[in-house]
């Protein structure tokens, strides 16, 4: 599974002109990808690092802050570009086995305390991230 962080200072995402998430003030977006062999433990990995990493202003945390997350699938963190100019989306799983990784995670995170707003798995989203300094980590459950 894979993640992109963004501490942001404020963010959005609209589907079919209806905000579904929202935050102002401090806070991260994760964008979610999951792999064919991805497992629950993949999810607990990724919602831990997103709780817990001190990226936060003064070293702090999303937990130690209380901040807001968004929540986004994403499956193009999985496209291979190396070979000619067409991304191939093989490593990234179908719906029906991502969809309910990308559940999980939100869910694990929720459990942490954290107010989550999501996207919509499989939806045309406009996604707006106000970039905080920036900061952007890249998370990987594999190691990679």
């Amino acid at each position: 599974m894979r993640a992109v962080v963004q501490r942001s200072v404020g963010a959005s995402v609209v589907v079919a002109g209806e905000t579904v998430a929202a935050f102002e003030g401090e806070g991260l977006v994760v964008l979610v990808g999951a792999t064919h062999d991805d497992e629950v433990a993949d999810c607990d990995y990724i919602a831990r690092k997103v709780a817990e990493l001190r990226i936060l202003r003064d070293e702090r945390s999303a937990v130690d802050v209380s901040a807001p997350v968004i929540v986004v699938s994403q499956f193009t963190l999985y496209a291979d570009v190396r070979k000619g100019r067409r991304p191939s989306w093989n490593g990234a799983a179908p719906g029906s086995v991502a969809e309910p990784l990308v559940d999980e995670v939100v869910t694990r995170l929720r459990e942490r305390g954290l107010n989550v707003g999501t996207g919509v798995f499989g939806a045309d989203m406009r996604v707006t991230i106000n970039n905080d300094g920036p900061v952007t980590i890249w998370l990987d459950s594999s190691g990679g």
